[in-house]
């Protein structure tokens, strides 16, 4: 979750250390901070809240600094409260070591116990302290920082991204992961390390990805990597694809609005190339390895978190409806905990955005254990579940920085699509009916392109409701994971409590909190149960709750129904999804812009969820 970067050359690295964690504050927003090595020094800067603290309280000093070796961090706070002294980097007990960490040492207390028995003193609550110290300890034994964290590392337990840097050792970084992305990137007389590519990509596009449980020496000159055991590895240089404009607002106010604007474009990415109009038909690459096993699988599993979560639950609809497989959904969390009952004819699809969801990777790494066939549908070019599944599709949506994901979703959604088309023509769906799916799939775009013109409704219902205090939101089928989607949004960047719930589930309940005061969003497309979802909507004008809903551009009948219509173009009844959640992200994000909320950086949120 935590943003790292690190560099050793011929620069300064004090802008391109402060840069990078600009481009990597959506990881973490709790504290920054930096440590450089200079003339025998090891200095520790370091500020509580967002980087631009930090930055201003580096102009506040006398002199300027440099130095052609540094890390730099932004933390998502874990062990410790966000303030100055949790902080990273941290030192060792002699000070003359210094760590920066994401990921949770699981075992740090009773390696604290033992280092303060050996005489250590710390003056943090953070777990990362504790390996620094450890690290500082072993250092004392074998006097070389590689064989030093080496060593402390095989006494932990847990999750890690790290950097250490020493004053001993000014020519030299060492960086290691289990868990937590680590990315090393190649430049000519320079070399960096970062948890996330958007830090060094200015500066050099050829990296390497550290697999679990390696170890990496960087200097000027070039890098090595090894295991924790000291047996060197060899590793493949890559290029990152990706164009730095992407990682750039482009004129929005926020990174959620443009990454909002930017869906037509990224749902057609998802398609490019895969979806076959003219046969009505779907070529994934990723995939043909292991069509068999997809084609006589028992069930598909689908496992996920957050947002990717609800994506998965619309896949559920998806995948039984158009490819008659029978789906299950999982919160990753909750699975790799509770011994599933996973058989070697089962199918998982793991869904994360980063690639990187440690609860997500955990839950694949389960299912391949138990015999299963595990596949990622992931957005970050070589991630660890990229690296680690048995196959899988990329969704093409680039470089999400809002916080809150958007395209994503989409993406998510139209590969999901495209999957279940696949099955549904091998699994024998006619020529016919593949071409009427595919059309629809091919329409998405300028749909969405169209619905993105039409946002003065939006606006005014913000305005509208910005000081709700609650919201609730209602859909039924496919689209009951939208209306959890909407009010996950909506709490996510407006801190307005809204929840999500089946339309027909709501008179079992929640229909208590209805009232002039509540406002009530429904999802209410023209579709096979259409009708379901008007008697339910009427239970709440019953009420006198205020509503508000996403409905169809040829459905007049809502107009004397609903206070507030949303209009959304119509589609194929499962793809609807794709189109009706847009609304929803766009009434979070103007609630979010009318309350004053940071709307890119919500509090006590990070982009990529690599802990527990």
């Amino acid at each position: 979750m935590c943003g790292i970067v690190a560099y050793i050359g011929e620069k300064n690295c004090v802008p391109i250390l402060l840069e990078g964690l600009q481009r990597l504050e959506y990881r973490g927003y709790d504290s920054a901070g930096l440590a450089l090595v200079k003339d025998g020094e090891l200095g520790v800067y370091k500020k509580a809240g967002k980087v631009a603290e930090l930055v201003r309280s580096l102009d506040s000093m006398n002199g300027t600094l440099e130095s052609t070796l540094g890390m730099g961090h932004t933390r998502w706070a874990t062990h410790g409260e966000p303030n100055d002294v949790n902080a990273h980097p941290h030192w060792d007990n002699s000070k003359e070591i210094a760590v920066i960490h994401n990921g949770i040492i699981e075992n740090y207390q009773a390696i604290k116990t033992k280092l303060l028995q050996d005489g250590h003193t710390f003056s943090t609550a953070t777990d990362t302290e504790v390996l620094a110290h450890l690290i500082g300890a072993m250092y004392e034994k074998v006097g070389d920082l590689c064989s030093a964290v080496r060593l402390a590392l095989s006494e932990v337990d847990g999750t890690y991204g790290i950097v250490v840097l020493s004053k001993r050792h000014p020519d030299r970084i060492i960086a290691a992961r289990k868990g937590s992305p680590i990315i090393l990137g190649v430049g000519e007389g320079e070399n960096f390390v970062a948890s996330d590519a958007a830090a060094i990509v200015d500066h050099t596009r050829q990296v390497v990805y550290l697999e679990d449980g390696e170890v990496a020496e960087l200097t000027r000159e070039g890098f090595r990597t090894m295991t924790i055991d000291d047996v060197r590895t060899e590793k493949v240089i890559e290029e990152i694809t990706f164009d730095i404009s992407q990682i750039e607002r482009g004129g929005y106010e926020h990174f959620m609005l443009k990454e909002i604007n930017e869906q037509p474009e990224t749902i057609r990415d998802a398609m490019r190339g895969r979806l076959l109009v003219d046969e009505g038909d779907v070529m994934l690459g990723g995939l043909q390895h292991v069509m068999g096993r997809l084609l006589s699988a028992r069930r598909i599993i689908i496992s996920a978190c957050g947002t990717s979560w609800h994506a998965g639950l619309v896949g559920e609809y998806i995948f039984e409806q158009i490819a008659k497989i029978p789906t299950e959904v999982e919160y990753a969390s909750e699975f790799r905990y509770r011994n599933p009952l996973v058989n070697i004819d089962d199918v998982l699809f793991v869904i994360s955005q980063s690639g990187e969801t440690a609860d997500t990777l955990a839950a694949m790494r389960e299912a391949k254990r138990k015999g299963a066939t595990a596949l990622g549908i992931v957005n970050v070019v070589g991630s660890t579940i990229a690296r680690e599944s048995d196959g899988g599709v990329y969704v093409h949506a680039g470089p999400e920085i809002g916080v809150a994901s958007t395209k994503a979703f989409t993406s998510q959604l139209t590969v999901i699509s495209l999957i279940a088309l696949m099955l549904a023509r091998q699994r024998g769906m006619t020529k016919e009916d593949g071409v009427a799916l595919a059309r629809e799939l091919e329409s998405l775009p300028e749909k969405a392109r169209q619905l993105l013109k039409n946002t003065e409704m939006i606006k005014a219902i913000a305005e509208e409701f910005k000081n709700a205090k609650n919201f609730l939101y209602l859909g039924r089928g496919a689209n009951f994971p939208v209306a959890l989607e909407g009010a996950l949004k909506l709490k996510e960047i407006s801190y307005i409590h809204a929840e999500g719930y089946p339309a027909a589930e709501m008179k079992h309940g929640p229909i208590a909190l209805i009232d002039e005061n509540m406002p009530v969003v429904f999802v209410v497309p023209k579709d096979a149960i259409y009708e379901k979802v008007i008697s339910n909507l009427e239970e709440v004008r019953a009420r006198r709750g205020r509503i508000i809903a996403v409905a169809n551009e040829d459905d007049h009948e809502i107009e004397g129904l609903a206070e507030f219509v949303i209009r959304v173009p119509r589609t194929y009844g499962f793809f609807g999804p794709i189109l009706n959640v847009i609304p929803l992200q766009l009434l979070s994000y103007y609630m979010a812009v009318a309350r004053g909320t940071d709307v890119d950086q919500p509090r006590n949120l990070a982009k990529s969820v690599t802990v527990e």
